[in-house]
C-alpha cells in the first residue's frame, strides 16, 4: 500500500512536469537577494512563453531592497508573440521601449499604480500607456517586485508581478515590436 502512493505520487509528478503551462510558486517561501523574504508569488503565466534558464538576466532583473527591481523572479522565453503593457513617461519619448512591462493592462489610480509597482515620482510621470507585442524568441523575467526607496519615502516590496524586458532602445536592440505610441494615462 505504501509502494502504492508512492508509484502514484511519481506517476502524478511525471505528468505535471510534462505540462507545457508554468505554475505559480508561493514567493514568501523564497528569499530576496537581500535575505528578506518576498512578498506574493510569480504568476501563472500565459500560453507562448516557457520556462528557460538565463542567470545573467535574472540577476539583472533582481535587486537589492530599495533598488525597485525584482525581489525574485523567473526567466521565460516567448514562443509566440505574447502582448505586453508599459506606462511611461510622455517627456521622455524613448521610454516608450524601457525595461519593466506588465502582462495585464494597467489600471489607475496613478499613486495606487506607483505604489504596487513601486515606481517613484521621480523615475516617471507615468502619463502614457502603449500596448507591444514580445518578439518571438525574447527573454523576460517575472516575479513580483522589490522596495524603492524614493527621495522622500519607501515602496514596500510588492506581491504585485512585473515583467523584465531587456530593451536598449539607445543601441536599437528591442525585444519588442508592433508597438502602439500611447494614450494618455490614466483613462479617467
Amino acid at each position: 500500500m505504501f509502494s502504492r502512493s508512492i508509484l502514484s505520487a511519481l506517476v502524478l509528478t511525471s505528468l505535471v512536469g510534462c505540462s507545457n503551462v508554468y505554475q505559480s510558486e508561493q514567493a514568501n517561501t523564497d528569499m530576496a537577494t537581500d535575505g528578506e523574504a518576498c512578498v506574493g508569488t510569480i504568476m501563472a503565466v500565459p500560453d507562448g512563453l516557457r520556462p528557460v534558464q538565463d542567470a545573467q538576466l535574472l540577476a539583472e532583473a533582481s535587486g537589492e531592497d530599495g533598488q525597485g527591481k525584482l525581489c525574485e523572479g523567473r526567466v521565460f522565453e516567448a514562443e509566440k508573440p505574447i502582448t505586453v503593457y508599459r506606462v511611461w513617461n510622455s517627456d521622455k519619448d524613448y521610454t516608450l521601449y524601457g525595461r519593466w512591462w506588465s502582462l495585464q493592462k494597467p489600471e489607475g489610480p496613478k499613486a495606487k499604480y506607483r505604489k504596487a509597482n513601486g515606481i517613484c515620482p521621480s523615475w516617471s510621470a507615468l502619463d502614457v500607456m502603449s500596448q507591444c507585442k514580445l518578439k518571438v524568441g525574447a527573454k523576460i523575467v517575472i516575479g513580483p517586485g522589490q522596495s524603492a526607496q524614493c527621495k522622500d519615502f519607501t515602496f514596500e516590496k510588492s506581491a504585485t508581478n512585473q515583467v523584465f524586458i531587456n530593451n536598449d532602445s539607445r543601441n536599437n536592440v528591442l525585444m519588442v515590436q508592433d508597438c502602439t505610441q500611447g494614450t494618455a494615462w490614466p483613462v479617467q
